[in-house]
């Protein structure tokens, strides 16, 4: 294993790839520290403590900023601008006939689809830049606090101090963009992902070192342990996938015999990744978000529709919360399997080179077993999706940590397949120098 590190720094060009790589990295959590204009880093600062029961999809965003979106850095809204145009534009080719006409016509319609992230990101973070100046001026960042710091985290609240708030937080998401794609092109691994990872470990310390002053050593030592069996757990999962065997029928094209070769079709148990996890927050974030636009005047009640969702859909630990969480990440992650892997298609895929699964015809039957398979072991991953979901909402529950708890939810399905990715384009890398990889 260290003999293959070394061979590693003593490769000049994948050594120029990592460090290029960590230059970026640098200076991306660098912009997560420097402060918007017009911020009083201060009372941000002082405020910083109040997100401990921070829910929802602001603590998931704040989660894949690192930190930067309640400190009101120009790294503010992280790469979620980024995620949320990716999946839109996903959804968008099972609506729009163009986008999946895109999709199928190789580089050419890759790059163009691109493209169309690209400027969606940039209205995305036009629109997200100006809902979370507005709610820094109004004071309700960090929440109903009553600490007056926090009331008043901007020095100016002129239009034109807001509109350059505004321009400087989407210049900042474009940058990010930028840092990824450079990393894609000129370093190791995918860019944007790696971005999210180091975002995410950045939380990483902080997380468990509240648990240690809040419960201390004992719980602190247990919550590690717990950590290190749900890695491997995950890491098991992740791995784990049916494949599904394939043979090709010869075929002579003039003197040449082409196919006869035996392949599969590997069908992961996690096909669906994190986005149901960002699905079932952002839609269980509404209602809170509805509730809070609709806050009584001074001296009024509150409407029942209002006290019943902050009672029941605004702390995770509540057991109607859970619940709704668990079974909403299940349902999009048959939903999300279901848009991104399409049996008909790769049915007649098959069929168009000569392919079979052994056993079952070419054509519609082989559509209907895909889709058989594919519902079957999609059961068991959305299921591991959901209580992997939950394990942050149960240690707010029982250890006292928030919703960002290190060894669960988005983070921890991030942070492992970030990894396990990145360590397999190093081996790949190394086998084409050396013969030996980095794993074996």
């Amino acid at each position: 294993m260290f003999s293959a590190i070394a061979r590693i720094f003593r490769t000049p060009d994948l050594r120029r790839k990592i460090a290029f790589t960590l230059g970026i990295i640098v200076l991306y959590r660098l912009g997560a520290h420097v402060p918007t204009p017009f911020v009083d880093f201060a009372n941000v600062q002082s405020c910083i403590g109040q997100n401990d029961g921070m829910d929802g999809l602001l603590s998931l965003v704040n989660l894949f900023s690192g930190g930067a979106l309640l400190q009101l850095s120009i790294f503010a809204l992280g790469v979620m601008p980024y995620i949320t145009a990716t999946i839109i534009t996903q959804l968008l080719r099972v609506v729009i006939p163009h986008f999946e006409t895109l999709y199928k016509e190789g580089q050419a319609g890759q790059a163009r689809l691109t493209q169309y992230t690209r400027y969606l990101t940039i209205a995305l973070a036009l629109l997200q830049s100006t809902t979370l100046v507005t709610v820094a001026r109004s004071g309700q960042l960090f929440g109903n606090t009553g600490v007056a710091a926090c009331d008043n985290l901007l020095t100016n609240v002129a239009w034109w101090a807001q509109l350059l708030m505004i321009i400087t937080m989407t210049a900042g998401t474009g940058l990010i963009m930028w840092f990824a794609e450079l990393v894609t092109e000129r370093g190791v691994g995918n860019g944007m992902s790696l971005l999210i990872f180091t975002s995410i470990a950045a939380t990483f310390p902080s997380a468990m070192w509240s648990i240690w002053q809040a419960r201390g050593f004992e719980t602190f030592l247990l919550v590690l342990a717990v950590g290190i069996v749900v890695v491997a757990l995950v890491v098991f999962v992740e791995q784990s996938q049916r494949r599904i065997p394939v043979q090709y029928a010869k075929r002579m094209v003039g003197r040449r015999t082409y196919g006869g070769t035996n392949t599969y079709i590997p069908i992961k148990v996690n096909m669906a990744g994190v986005v149901p996890v960002i699905f079932a927050s952002s839609l269980l974030y509404i209602p809170a978000l509805l509730a809070q636009f609709n806050q009584p005047a001074a001296g009024e009640e509150p409407a029942a529709w209002v006290v019943w969702i902050s009672q029941n859909l605004t702390t995770g630990d509540h057991p109607l919360y859970m619940a709704m969480y668990f079974f909403l990440v299940i349902g999009f992650t048959y939903f999300y399997v279901a848009i991104t892997f399409n049996p008909v298609e790769v049915a007649d895929n098959m069929k168009r080179y000569g392919g079979f699964i052994p056993g079952i015809r070419a054509g519609r039957p082989t559509a209907e077993y895909l889709d058989y398979v594919l519902t079957r072991i999609t059961l068991p991953g959305s299921i591991y999706l959901g209580l992997i979901a939950l394990l942050p909402l149960i240690a707010l529950a029982t250890v006292g940590a928030n919703q960002n708890f290190p060894f669960g939810g988005a983070s921890i399905l991030i942070i492992v397949g970030v990894g396990l990715e990145t360590v397999k384009q190093i081996d790949a890398q190394l086998q084409q120098r050396h013969y030996e990889g980095l794993l074996r």
